[in-house]
Parts: structure tokens; sequence; C-alpha cells
């Protein structure tokens, strides 16, 4: 068991994940088909959110009390938030340059831009998994415990499996392949990059869900499970090949929704712990005593063995077909790959 779905709020808890699964598949259809949907949300709503954000840390620094109540100002504070939020929607106005052919978006040059916002992700990712050891490493040497308490009120507790995933994280971006080999969709409703097939969303969903358990435990329910499972399932069965740009459309989606109703999954009847919290609750005021690390470990491992293979099978592909794994397309002949290409212009 990763979680603690039990008891009197499971029904709601089960609830709250099948409306945010749904939710962000039914999003996902809206900004992919349509240009109003997309550009919309994600230059529109995000520049009215923006002016949000904004006045409510101005309104903050003048002691003003809205401000300093407001749920965005007291649960979603750290760097991370906002980094993630405004690369993931960087990355949904570049893909949808790249499938509509505008502006930069015609260019040769600009087709490297998915490899280059991903890894940016992945890097702001994996510098929080690094601190977070870091951070757990101090607090054993000066309390005995591994439990430290983020900016946001919430105990993480750092560790060796910290390190372990982070540098999942950074083989992760090694196994991306075909960088210069992105398409547009013959419906003009996706950016394709066939060379990302389901080998690569396998490695990259075990080390992102590794890193919301382990920096983001009081979320992973949501960010985790339900936002990595959205765009997967939308890539197995309806979208070949436009998984990358499924996981940027609903991770910006999701960042908008939680960083404006932030207690949805902090402090109501949705909210869910992981198992890490062995004594069955997380309070900021109150220092955890005992914590149960060991799923967080296991699945440490795991990130770092798959992301391990995967790469070994990327350079064993490449001598063998004698193509450059990043300037050239490796898994042509394979199902996923075939398939996504079909779709492509």
């Amino acid at each position: 068991m990763l979680f603690q779905v039990y008891g009197d709020l499971s029904l709601y808890q089960v609830l709250g994940w099948i409306l945010v699964f749904g939710g962000l598949i039914l999003f996902n259809e809206i900004e992919r088909r349509s240009k109003i949907g997309g550009y919309g949300i994600f230059v529109g709503l995000l520049a009215g959110l923006s002016i949000y954000f904004i006045a409510i840390y101005v309104g903050a620094v003048q002691k003003a009390e809205w401000a300093l109540n407001n749920p965005t100002y007291i649960h979603m504070n750290s760097w991370f938030h906002y980094a993630k939020l405004y690369a993931a929607s960087a990355g949904c106005i570049g893909f949808m340059l790249l499938k509509y052919k505008k502006g930069i978006g015609k260019t040769q040059w600009f087709k490297a831009f998915p490899f280059l916002i991903v890894a940016i992700n992945i890097l702001i990712a994996v510098g929080s998994d690094f601190e977070s050891a870091i951070r757990g490493s101090m607090a054993l040497a000066e309390t005995g415990s591994r439990w430290w308490l983020s900016s946001e009120g919430v105990w993480l507790y750092g560790g060796w499996w910290n390190w372990a995933n982070g540098i999942a994280g950074l083989i992760n971006i090694f196994c991306m392949t075909g960088w210069w080999g992105i398409y547009s969709s013959k419906k003009k409703d996706d950016m394709l990059w066939p060379d990302m097939t389901w080998a690569y969303i396998l490695a990259y969903d075990i080390w992102n869900f590794e890193y919301t358990y382990l920096n983001l435990p009081t979320h992973s329910w949501y960010c985790g499970f339900a936002l990595l499972l959205a765009p997967t399932v939308a890539a197995i069965f309806w979208n070949k090949g436009g998984w990358i740009q499924n996981r940027a459309n609903t991770l910006a989606t999701w960042c908008m929704f939680a960083q404006v109703f932030p207690t949805f999954q902090d402090a109501s009847v949705f909210s869910v712990l992981p198992v890490l919290y062995a004594d069955g609750f997380m309070r900021t005021d109150v220092h955890p005593t005992t914590a149960a690390p060991q799923v967080g470990g296991m699945v440490a491992v795991l990130s770092i063995l798959v992301n391990l293979a995967l790469l070994l099978a990327i350079i064993k592909r490449s001598k063998r077909s004698g193509i450059n794994p990043y300037r050239g397309e490796i898994w042509k002949g394979t199902r996923d790959f075939d398939e996504a290409m079909a779709r492509a212009e």
C-alpha cells in the first residue's frame, strides 16, 4: 500500500482521484483539439493568474490580512511550484507553435525545443530532490531525525532515496532520443514525438511518481498518480506519439488548479497521505515521531534501475543501427513509433 486510503474518508478520496483524473483527460482534449482552448488557457488564463499571484505577494509585503491568509500564499509559496507552473506552460505554448507551425514553430532549429523544455522541467525536480536530501542530512545532524519542515509547512523525510531518484532523473534526460524528430499531426491537433515510445514513458512515469512521493507527499495521490496516468492513458489509447504534449497540458492545468485551490489536496475530505507518515497524520505544528520510508526507498531503487536499463538499451540499439540517438530516430520499426508516424503529416 502506497497511500492511506481507508477509513471514513476513503470514498471521498477515491472520488477526488476520479474527478482529478477525469478532469485532466477532459481539459487535455479541449487544449489539444482547439486553438481557442489551448491559447485561452495557457496564455489568457495564465496571464490573469499571474496578475493574481503578483497581487497576493504585493499584499503580503504590505501585511494585508487577505493576502497573508490567502491559501495560495500559505500552502503554495515554494520556488518549485511557480517554476513548474511557468516551465510547463512555456512547454505548452512552444508545442502549439510547433504543431500549428506558427512563427519560430516553422523553423528546423526550434524542433529541439521539446527536448530542452522537458530537460529543464526534469532538472527543476532533480534540484528539489537534491535539496530535500541535503536538508534531511542537516536535520539528522541537528536533531537526530531526517524530518525537515518545508516553507509550506509540510514535513519531508530526506535521505539517500532522494539522491537515487535525482540521479535517475538526470539519466532520464539522456533517454530522450530523436530530438529533431518532431512532427505535426495530420489533423493539426497534436505535436508528435514518435521516438518517445512506451519505454521512455514508463521510465519517466516511475521517476516522476517517486519525485512527487518524496517531495510532494501530501499531493502525490493526485500529482503523482492521477496526473501521470492521465497523459499516459491518452497516449496508449487514442493519441499515439502525443504523450509529451499530453503531459505538458495536464501538468500546466493541474499546476494552475493546485496553485489557486491548494486546500483541495491539503485540508479537505479529499486529502490523502502516503504511508510515509506512520503517525497517521501530518500537522505543521507537530514534529513526526515515526516514519515509514521503505516504500519510497524501494521505488527509488526501481526508478534508477529502470532508467539505467533504458539508457543501456538506447546505447545498444544505437551501436547496432549506427544511428546517433539524439540526431536520429532509433526506435524506427517499433510498433509505437510506426503508429505515431502514421498520424504525422
